[in-house]
């Protein structure tokens, strides 16, 4: 099981993208997927989570501005992005916390994602 990251990219503030991960292989379930983001010389943070149920989790820096959303017979987790600003410049990873296989029952965790990057211009 793998997640493959995309539609990373350069836009100018104020602009608008969206990120799409998709979980694959043989998957039976997905716990929790999410987004993070790293900028050199500093720690990896959280960006968004979302719930196998759907709810969601923010982080303040990007609330009312991003949107998470999960497709789960895809095994997709989105995120969408708008009024970006330059400070969301950063790798973008997706996540997995727990996942069971779906062949072979056994779980899976702390999946990530190849990541991939978000360019904002001033």
């Amino acid at each position: 099981v793998q997640l493959q990251a995309s539609g990373g990219g350069l836009v100018q503030a104020g602009g608008s993208l969206r990120l799409s991960c998709a979980a694959e292989g043989y998957i039976f379930s997905i716990d929790n997927m999410g987004w993070y983001r790293q900028v050199p010389g500093k720690q990896r943070e959280l960006v968004a989570t979302v719930t196998s149920d759907g709810y969601t989790n923010y982080a303040d820096s990007v609330k009312g501005r991003f949107t998470i959303a999960r497709d789960n017979a895809q095994s997709t987790v989105y995120l969408q992005m708008n009024s970006l600003k330059p400070e969301d410049t950063a790798v973008y990873y997706c996540n997995v916390d727990r996942l069971r296989h779906g062949m072979k029952g056994f779980y899976m965790y702390d999946i990530w994602g190849q990541g991939t990057q978000v360019t904002v211009s001033s």
